[in-house]
């Protein structure tokens, strides 16, 4: 049996036996996509350029 951990309650679990894979459960589903809902996560962004200046 190999173990993994969840991402967001850091339990160890077999994951042949979590139909929430890659986590434990679906509440830690849940929480992750709450998460990404709330900008709590983002991807890194980088920018092209300078920004345009703004004339008022």
């Amino acid at each position: 049996m190999s173990s993994v951990r969840c991402s967001v309650c850091d339990k160890k679990f077999d994951p042949q036996d979590s139909p929430a894979m890659p986590f434990c459960s679906s509440r830690c589903r849940d929480i992750d996509l709450g998460r990404w809902l709330d900008e709590g996560y983002g991807l890194p962004y980088e920018s092209e350029g300078e920004p345009p200046e703004v004339e008022g």
